[in-house]
């Protein structure tokens, strides 16, 4: 059987930030708009603080063409600043993804995938 346990270590995104390029879990801290009020009106609405996997870039260029610059981004492409910076949304920690199970990558593709699965699982390959 496979050792499906994990140590997560968070590092303060006002400390340190990652290599660009690097998948992170994100810490994101903000307020949800409360109903009937607008985006822009921060002062109202439910805090929050949560996790979502995101991508550490040192440059990123908006759909809308504006320039970012050590930010995090997620698969939406909704932009996030380390925690201090001016944004309605921040990240106040990141940690490296943990690796897949049964394995030291991050990431299989293609024809490696069966065998990762099958090897993640603990099952003998099917014939």
């Amino acid at each position: 059987m496979t050792n499906l346990n994990t140590v997560v270590t968070w590092v303060d995104a006002r400390e340190r930030l990652p290599r660009s390029g690097t998948p992170v879990a994100a810490a994101i801290t903000g307020r949800y708009p409360a109903d009937g009020a607008t985006e822009s009106d921060t002062a109202l609405g439910e805090e929050f603080w949560l996790v979502r996997p995101m991508v550490f870039t040192t440059l990123h260029w908006s759909e809308d063409g504006a320039e970012h610059r050590d930010c995090f981004v997620d698969s939406d492409g909704v932009v996030r600043l380390p925690y201090g910076l001016t944004s309605d949304e921040t990240v106040t920690h990141w940690a490296e993804l943990p690796t897949l199970p049964g394995g030291m990558t991050r990431g299989v593709l293609g024809e490696d995938v069966p065998s990762a699965l099958q090897n993640a699982w603990g099952a003998r390959p099917r014939t």
